[in-house]
């Protein structure tokens, strides 16, 4: 037997009666269970029930949580891969527009070159045309187109020589 210690008179009790104590405590704890389990019975109120129908309610919204996330993350997914489309098609329509707008550009240069060189011809051709009619002395209109009828000219050529007149 264990001997009690001089200090501590409620472990001297306890230590001396062992299977009294155990009894004791054996004993409350099969009169709480069954409190407990009368409560229950008579109050309706079983708490592994409802722990287990909420843990059902939290899984089947959790899936229902995670469908949804995962059609919105497909959505999300198609709605990206559309503007990426879209994307890729309006620089399409932009390079085409450079390249059209490029022509253009030179188009425009050909085209003012041209305009100048025909600008610069006019004005020779004026300013030919006024010296030869400074030169020319003053002569009634139609006596000038009389003689034009009655002698034949040479045709002048894209070379600017005279050709042979037939005829």
């Amino acid at each position: 037997m264990i001997e009690p210690v001089p200090g501590n008179a409620m472990t001297g009790r306890i230590g001396a009666q062992p299977i009294a104590v155990t009894a004791v405590a054996l004993a409350a704890i099969v009169l709480a269970f069954g409190s407990i389990s009368v409560w229950r019975t008579y109050t309706g109120n079983a708490p592994e029930p409802d722990r287990v129908v909420a843990t059902r309610q939290l899984q089947a919204r959790t899936v229902q949580a995670s469908e949804q996330l995962v059609e919105k993350t497909r959505g999300l997914e198609a709605t990206q891969q559309e503007s990426i489309d879209q994307l890729q098609v309006v620089q399409d329509q932009l390079q085409t527009v450079r390249r059209l707008l490029a022509a253009q550009q030179a188009d425009t240069r050909k085209l003012a070159e041209q305009v100048g060189g025909l600008t610069e011809a006019v004005e020779g051709l004026r300013h030919s045309f006024a010296s030869v009619q400074a030169s020319e002395p003053a002569t009634p209109s139609a006596s000038r187109k009389r003689s034009a009828r009655a002698k034949p000219h040479g045709i002048r050529t894209a070379t600017g020589k005279r050709a042979k007149s037939q005829g």
